[in-house]
């Protein structure tokens, strides 16, 4: 999926640029990930190297010599291996590209509508019963919207996409997924729900300049440049046991100061001396049963499809999941890359499909 994502931001202009306006720019900046990895996290990193080589990425593996030579800012200290992309790796500006597939699909007849999900509607379906309970099946039929005018509409549907992000759970909820007392399958929730996470910026005039690329060190903490100002962006996933609640996006500096600042001294010595120019917070829509995206159609709830828990990576994965929806809604099937072993199902049978070395 990344590598679809990294090849359809390469010919953004031909996917997305709408007639009579100018073509989208999201700003991409080319630039590799540096994991690094200590004593502990070789034999998993090489293992990572070996899958990614061979499903085509362009990745070096890297000694600490070797580390300290390319880059001679970092402290290798604690450092006995890592892992960078050579292409195909980098970053750009999300709303810019959320802006760019909304204005397409505007162009391409797509209606939008501000609201908010406070239900469904249903029928039943008397010719199809649960097997395990005689009941008569509802299937789904209209979402139940609230507009600005506090009125509540009705909009009906074939096929019902779940993209609520970090909400995704809550609205599976309503449609009855994991709401069933006995059932094996509708007793089953979306295991998504929003996690807190903090971005902070800092200046640091004697950092690694233009050759920073993306470092995501052992203890989770990463950092990458900014910009050509001396600017750099940070930040790290807490412990599970460390999880702030979700209530508000308010900031905390005091996580920063502890445990994030540290990190970064210790790995680049001229980050001591950095200045922190601001932060924000946002929502993951975090899969709590393994972390990784859930796609793909309801087993049951035939006309209910999933497109959650990317747990921070959904805006790197988003075109590919959006030709994977699509394949579902027109196909049935996947036609491209086969993205089963994403599905809801293994969450019924709680096989988790898990990914190491991420950030």
């Amino acid at each position: 999926m990344s590598m679809f994502g990294a090849e359809f931001l390469r010919d953004i202009r031909k996917h997305l640029s709408v007639l009579d306006s100018d073509p989208p720019d999201v700003q991409f900046n080319p630039q590799g990930y540096l994991f690094l990895a200590s004593e502990q996290g070789v034999d998993t990193m090489q293992e990572n190297h070996r899958i990614q080589v061979d499903l085509g990425a362009k990745v070096q593996l890297m000694t600490a010599t070797q580390l300290k030579s390319k880059f001679p800012w970092l402290d290798t200290d604690g450092i006995a291996l890592g892992s960078y992309g050579l292409e195909n790796e980098g970053w750009f500006d999300p709303w810019s590209l959320l802006s760019a597939f909304k204005r397409k699909a505007a162009s391409l007849g797509v209606q939008y509508i501000s609201g908010e999900v406070v239900g469904f509607g249903f029928e039943k379906i008397h010719d199809h019963s649960l097997a395990e309970t005689g009941e008569v099946l509802e299937k789904p039929k209209e979402v139940l919207i609230k507009m600005d005018d506090d009125k509540i509409y009705p909009l009906q549907f074939a096929i019902c996409v779940n993209a609520a992000g970090p909400n995704a759970g809550n609205v599976a909820k309503m449609i009855g997924i994991g709401t069933h007392p006995t059932h094996s399958i509708l007793s089953q929730a979306l295991p998504v729900e929003a996690r807190k996470r903090y971005v902070y910026m800092f200046n640091a005039p004697r950092g690694p300049g233009l050759d920073c690329p993306l470092v995501i060190d052992p203890t989770n903490v990463y950092f990458r440049r900014e910009g050509v100002a001396g600017n750099y962006l940070c930040g790290a996933s807490p412990h599970p046991s460390e999880e702030p609640e979700p209530l508000n996006l308010d900031v905390d500096y005091e996580y920063f100061d502890k445990y994030i600042w540290p990190t970064l001294a210790e790995r680049v010595p001229h980050f001591e001396e950095l200045k922190l120019r601001g932060a924000w917070a946002g929502y993951y829509d975090y899969n709590t049963f393994d972390q990784n995206a859930i796609i793909g159609l309801h087993p049951i709830h035939l006309n209910v499809c999933f497109a959650n828990g990317f747990s921070g990576h959904g805006i790197q994965q988003a075109a590919a999941v959006g030709r994977a929806v699509m394949e579902c809604v027109l196909d049935g099937m996947y036609k491209t890359i086969d993205l089963e072993r994403f599905g809801f199902q293994r969450i019924i049978d709680g096989v988790p499909v898990r990914e190491r070395n991420i950030v």
